[in-house]
């Protein structure tokens, strides 16, 4: 049986993600930072499913973290086979009215995060020359947005290191790949204000907001044997919107 962490799964992307691997059969890793309640109603649910599943409270934007995040995972199931990196926050700030503080903590979360669960989980990979890294981007950082600067450049960072990474890391049998989500229907875009939430899905060729099925189907699909000649890309989910 194969193992996969996600991180941040104990909402949203990440926890659908999360359910859709354990309908699969995979051994599933939960992290999360301060959503206690939410991580083990979902380690419930996915035992319910008949999957193996643990909790482990890490704040993955910190290098220790991390790495007790990996050693833990490992002396559970052994391996890691499958690491998507999903923790992520947002902020909805013109670029001028972005603090220094404010743009230095997005970018520990949102990129520093993907570095460090890369960095620890990959010396387990590359030794059993097999395993697969799904980053999750945005496809404002392929296409910008106005008011989220900070945020689509960390997301086009990840950009950059998936592509890097999977050069990198071909010849040891471990692909990289990012998925490029759009507006999806998630507690985050429903907290939108109703007209901002109307002209985002106007704007989206398919007039309506992706679901997070959606994202877990490519994540799922990307940690397939199916999937094992896809490296470096970036898929985008997004409903046309990049287009």
């Amino acid at each position: 049986m194969k193992t996969v962490i996600v991180t941040g799964s104990s909402n949203g992307i990440g926890k659908q993600i999360a359910l859709e691997f354990a309908e699969n059969n995979y051994n599933i890793i939960i992290n999360y930072n301060k959503s206690k309640t939410q991580a083990f109603a979902l380690d419930k649910k996915i035992k319910k499913l008949g999957s193996n599943s643990i909790v482990i409270k890490a704040d993955v934007s910190k290098l220790s973290e991390a790495q007790n995040l990996i050693d833990l995972s490992l002396k559970e199931f052994g391996k890691i086979d499958i690491l998507v990196n999903n923790a992520g926050i947002s902020l909805q700030k013109i670029f001028q009215d972005v603090s220094e503080s404010e743009w230095q903590n997005l970018f520990a979360v949102n990129i520093g995060s993907v570095f460090n669960c890369c960095s620890c989980a990959l010396k387990d990979m590359i030794s059993r020359k097999s395993g697969k890294i799904i980053n999750i981007s945005s496809i404002v950082g392929i296409n910008g947005n106005a008011g989220q600067a900070n945020y689509a450049s960390a997301k086009a960072g990840i950009i950059g290191m998936t592509k890097s990474v999977a050069k990198e890391l071909a010849s040891r049998n471990v692909t990289a790949n990012a998925i490029a989500p759009g507006f999806i229907a998630t507690d985050m875009t429903a907290s939108m204000p109703e007209k901002a939430r109307e002209a985002a899905i106007a704007s989206i060729p398919m007039k309506r907001a992706g679901q997070v099925d959606d994202i877990a189907n490519t994540a799922l699909f990307l940690a397939s044997d199916e999937a094992g000649y896809i490296t470096g890309e970036v898929i985008r989910v997004d409903g046309g919107m990049g287009t």
